[in-house]
């Protein structure tokens, strides 16, 4: 290919579409490292679940007529139900690694549901890398995450 002067133009990209390349593939590679999750999950997204379960099992109180609890430990928690006069546990799951959780009201790590849905207010606060996500358990047995 002759160009412009005579001149025989040699096959190859100038500095300019080189330097265009490099920042489109800059723009990608930042953009696939902020939607790649945190180890664990979110902590928001952890406590959501966990409001999740305890909504359910003040409704499971609810629908079968007995109380049910939620036992919070540091290690994770695990729901529960009371049948024949015993508390008898189920459902367990454990927090993500390196979650602290420090539960404030409830009765021995635990927050129970009457089968009324009832519930002994509880303040629950879930921390992981410098952040916090506290959750709320009102008296009513309304379940709420505050970020």
């Amino acid at each position: 290919m002759i160009g412009a002067g005579g001149r025989r133009r040699q096959g190859g990209f100038t500095l300019v579409e080189l330097m265009v390349v490099i920042a489109i593939i800059g723009l990608a590679a930042s953009v696939v490292m902020l939607s790649v999750p945190e180890t664990g999950g979110s902590l928001v997204g952890e406590a959501e679940a966990f409001a999740a379960r305890a909504k359910a099992a003040r409704d499971g109180a609810i629908l079968e007529a007995r109380p049910a609890a939620v036992r919070i430990g540091p290690g994770g928690y695990q729901m529960m139900r009371r049948l024949d006069g015993a508390w008898r546990a189920e459902a367990a799951q454990d927090w993500a690694e390196g979650t602290a959780a420090v539960l404030s009201g409830g009765a021995d790590g635990r927050v129970r549901f009457d089968a009324t849905g009832l519930a002994e207010p509880a303040h629950l606060v879930l921390s992981r890398g410098g952040r916090q996500v506290a959750i709320d358990i009102g008296a009513d047995g309304d379940v709420r995450v505050r970020r």
